[in-house]
């Protein structure tokens, strides 16, 4: 690229990332253009995009799901890099400030929060070897937030605890994997889940699963298969000055960034999953709620099997060559109703051959099946019908910074969404002749993010790869389906562990 040298020392860093030096200039031209907003069409509703499952397909559907299940065919895939350190901001900011009204509310509130009784065993503990002194908030703050007591402000939040059931304390982690046991179990009891973590929380995590996982087996009668994987360097990311330039630390080295969750996609693609599951570590309820959830998986999961079952037929017809006239009118009938696939303007003057070719392409892709709850207010992305720049339409979940927001028209189509994204679904990661599929080939490159942060006081900018169940998904088959809005309680800050469900 014109105005690129890389010197003989950066590309021994390129490829010590397990970068190539093309793959560098592909981000830097990416970083100096920046992204292509999405153009959406419409807001996805119930009856328009989101599909509503009616109790009458209740049995059947968990039935199909158990099938597959007891066949040890699902697992459950879990972004967990997130640091607690975020979910306690306004703690930090009251223990170095001297709000008296603040500290005293704090100071009622504390016996509510599920950790309340650990924070006083290690508090009596310490009383024992050093006097109390400083006023109780303070204390109390100190003994949360440092390695004086809980260390909540820097350990990952897979190990806050979220629930206090009296006779147990349960973190995130081992409530995830709980609810893993009563939705992914096979016949022999194995639970599999895949944990994905920052490099320095691996071994914190590693440690408290040895405490944990026996204690776990016993009681719930089930072994648990737990893998632990952190985002591989090869997905990090060029940084450029804010003039482009390229950017480098004070001994001139280039300088790579964390891709954003998007990265995750290797850690996906590298699983060899079937049926796969991703739920966020901070998005899970105590087990008076669980019971709704775990009915809710079940039924996402054996929708996404009877479709893939369909399309595999399809798709066998297709590959043999032995089809009529009337079975791809069957064909497209499906990818418009079932699939919410919009084809391209010119679809209906394809010959039979093109429209066979086509079909093939659209149905032989990663099913996707994404609960989405009612928008209460909560951040983040939701569903939306997306044009596409051949006239077609798909399904797909968009964050606000993926769209044009100088544009009246996309901010008010944005503004009329009526669900949410809860980062809750199930995946079919293999093709109709039960390969795995290559990920990367169903991902929109162009959907990239750009950040801006710093560097030894220095502003940078860097790419942020497609998100997860952004951009990384967007070509594959994707059915929103409602889900209840109790099967949704994630703990973003820490007084969301006061809302009432999350009361164990």
């Amino acid at each position: 690229m014109e105005g690129i040298l890389f010197s003989g020392t950066d590309r021994e860093v390129i490829k010590n990332q397990g970068m190539t030096e093309e793959e560098v200039l592909r981000q830097i031209k990416r970083l100096k253009r920046g992204p292509r907003p999405l153009s959406l069409n419409r807001p996805c509703s119930p009856g328009d995009g989101i599909l509503t499952i009616g109790d009458s397909s209740f049995k059947a559907l968990t039935d199909a799901y158990n099938e597959a299940c007891s066949r040890g065919r699902v697992m459950k895939f879990i972004p967990a890099s997130g640091a607690a350190s975020r979910m306690f901001e306004n703690w930090f900011r009251l223990l170095s400030g001297d709000d008296g009204e603040e500290k005293r509310r704090f100071m009622e509130e504390l016996p509510r929060y599920p950790f309340y009784r650990a924070l006083e065993a290690a508090m009596k503990e310490s009383l024992r070897e050093e006097p109390s002194g400083g006023d109780g908030c303070s204390r109390a703050l100190d003994f949360i937030l440092t390695r004086r007591g809980l260390s909540y402000g820097e350990l990952p939040k897979a190990l806050i605890i979220f629930h206090d059931y009296g006779d147990e304390f349960r973190t995130a982690l081992e409530e995830q994997m709980v609810e893993a046991a009563l939705h992914t179990a096979d016949d022999h009891g194995l639970c599999r889940l895949h944990l994905t973590l920052s490099p320095e929380h691996l071994r914190t995590v590693g440690d408290h699963l040895d405490r944990i996982l026996a204690r776990l087996q016993r009681r719930l009668q089930l072994s648990f298969q737990v893998d632990l994987s952190v985002q591989h360097p090869s997905t990090d990311t060029i940084a450029l000055t804010m003039d482009n330039e390229l950017f480098r630390d004070d001994s001139g080295s280039l300088i790579f960034r964390p891709g954003g969750h998007g990265a995750l996609l290797k850690n996906l693609n590298e699983l060899d999953g079937d049926i796969v599951y991703i739920k966020n570590i901070d998005n899970i309820t105590p087990d008076r709620i669980k019971t709704e959830t775990v009915i809710w998986k079940k039924l996402l999961g054996g929708y996404l099997l009877v479709l893939q079952k369909q399309a595999a037929s399809y798709l066998d017809m297709l590959d043999g060559g032995e089809w009529s006239p009337s079975d791809l009118a069957r064909m497209e009938d499906f990818c418009r109703l079932e699939l919410s696939l919009r084809p391209p303007a010119a679809f209906d003057g394809f010959t039979a051959e093109e429209k066979a070719d086509y079909l093939f392409c659209k149905l032989d892709r990663p099913f996707r099946i994404c609960g989405m709850v009612k928008n209460e207010g909560e951040p983040g992305g939701g569903p939306f019908w997306v044009n596409g720049n051949d006239g077609s339409q798909s399904l797909q979940v968009v964050e606000k910074n993926q769209i044009d927001t100088g544009s009246e028209e996309q901010v008010s189509i944005w503004n009329a969404a009526t669900h949410f994204n809860p980062v809750d679904l199930v995946c079919g990661l293999r093709d109709y002749r039960g390969n795995p599929f290559d990920l990367y080939g169903f991902s929109d490159g162009e959907s990239f993010m750009v950040s801006e942060k710093s560097h030894q006081g220095r502003s940078l900018k860097a790419c942020e790869h497609p998100g997860l169940w952004n951009g990384a998904m967007a070509c594959w088959n994707t059915v929103f389906v409602e889900v209840p809005l109790s099967t949704f309680a994630p703990v973003k800050t820490v007084e969301d562990l006061l809302r009432p469900e999350h009361r164990a």
